[in-house]
């Protein structure tokens, strides 16, 4: 499962959740977790961009890296996602699905917005992207999260564009709306 930010992944994943009983693992949180201290990817982001992203607690800031991140996100997103990805994909994600494998589990579910460019399709025996129109992303973002309107649009251009999710995923889903039972 793919999309920009916004575009209402976390509903899709409940569904799937609770109606095919789907064991889903967001990348986002398994990259938190990789880079926290003592972990494989804190030195190295620590190494690349500075102490000054520590908080108090010794503890990335990730509001201090966000700022440097999204203030050159084409140079910074990249080395970061560099330090990141491919320890999530081959460290945790690949690991976790040989146990799931094995404890029988039907429904493996990675959500990620960089599932595109990030390599997974070797992965993923299909990739789905979950699309909604911009407007409806940035009210969502602005109710859910009270994310301004410049920091909604540096989020936004810090993704991949629709047109890459659509040429990358098998299949679209359209939440621009809101979602029933079926």
């Amino acid at each position: 499962i793919t999309g920009g930010v916004g575009c209402g992944k976390s509903a899709v994943l409940a569904y799937l959740e609770s109606e095919y009983a789907a064991v889903v693992t967001e990348l986002d949180e398994v990259a938190k977790n990789l880079q926290k201290s003592g972990q494989e990817c804190f030195g190295q982001i620590v190494a690349q961009f500075g102490v000054e992203i520590l908080g108090d607690d010794g503890e990335l800031d990730r509001s201090r890296l966000a700022e440097i991140v999204f203030r050159d996100p084409e140079k910074n997103l990249q080395k970061l996602n560099t330090i990141v990805h491919p320890k999530v994909k081959k460290k945790w994600v690949r690991e976790d699905i040989a146990r799931k494998r094995k404890d029988g589990v039907g429904l493996y579910v990675i959500e990620a917005a960089l599932l595109p460019t990030a390599g997974y399709e070797s992965i993923c025996d299909e990739m789905w992207y979950i699309y909604a129109e911009e407007p409806v992303r940035r009210r969502r973002m602005k109710e859910s999260r009270g994310y301004t309107d410049e920091k909604i649009t540096q989020m936004i251009a810090s993704q991949p564009t629709e047109r890459m999710f659509r040429e990358s995923c098998g299949h679209m889903i359209d939440n621009s709306g809101t979602i029933g039972k079926y």
